[in-house]
């Protein structure tokens, strides 16, 4: 038998790579709501991953807590994740940028694939090729930063404007473009500040755009919308940032 993996978070996404791996052989535990990592930890004090798959506002927390068996195993797939969030916590995850969506009583929707990177990426990527979820390896650090904000570039831009304009992403870049672009251009100038480095927003944008072909149906506005757009503007107001675009929109939720 292969050695046993854990999946913190057991919803929609962590469902996804649990049934991935168990299709590897690996025996899964999980962490369910209301259950310590430092009881299982008790049982599996060794295991082959740790898939973090909690939501992105409960992710700091959930760090702070790994136990100490567990930290050279992790595996993130949060969005809105930047290095820091690792960094601050002395960790060297394996990080996956997930572009596939999973919703009750669907399959799971592959929209392009998704750049794995870290110690244990082979593994990921392949789970998730046993169901037909495919994966790219970015070669560098430096790559994966890209691919991390490229991802928050998208989930921001197409949430925050959609809380104005509605409607589908292929609809936003279509008929609300001006929106679009003025929004993915402060979230540029906010991730450049988040992360102290100074990013190409062109190829950013234009990754954007080629992550809106891969599902032009894909809605803008999911349910945590409203949370993104205020989480954002906070961190702007942080860090000294002006973001009038993003602003006109709060102003008007």
């Amino acid at each position: 038998m292969k050695n046993p993996v854990v999946v913190v978070g057991i919803g929609e996404i962590g469902s996804v790579f649990a049934r991935g791996l168990l299709r590897l052989g690996h025996p899964v535990y999980p962490v369910v709501r209301g259950v310590e990592m430092a009881e299982i930890a008790s049982r599996v004090a060794e295991p082959e991953l740790v898939v973090i798959a909690v939501a992105e506002k409960d992710i700091q927390a959930v760090l702070q807590k790994v136990p100490k068996s567990w930290r050279d195993r992790l595996v993130l797939l949060q969005n809105e994740l930047l290095p820091d969030d690792w960094i601050m916590h002395g960790l060297d995850p394996t990080v996956i940028s997930v572009w596939f969506e999973k919703k009750k009583g669907m399959d799971s929707k592959v929209i392009i694939p998704s750049p794995v990177f870290g110690k244990h990426a082979q593994l990921v990527a392949d789970a998730l090729a046993s169901i037909d979820i495919a994966t790219s390896v970015p070669g560098s650090a430096e790559e994966l930063l890209f691919e991390l904000v490229l991802k928050n570039v998208y989930i921001l831009t197409t949430n925050i404007s959609g809380l104005e304009t509605g409607g589908s992403v292929g609809e936003l870049w279509s008929e609300h473009q001006e929106v679009a672009t003025q929004v993915a251009n402060e979230i540029i100038q906010l991730q450049q500040k988040l992360t102290g480095q100074s990013l190409n927003a062109g190829q950013l944008i234009e990754g954007m755009v080629h992550a809106f072909n891969g599902d032009l149906e894909h809605g803008c506005m999911g349910r945590s919308a409203p949370a993104r757009l205020e989480r954002a503007l906070k961190l702007a107001d942080e860090h000294g940032l002006d973001l009038p675009r993003l602003k006109t929109i709060a102003s008007k939720v």
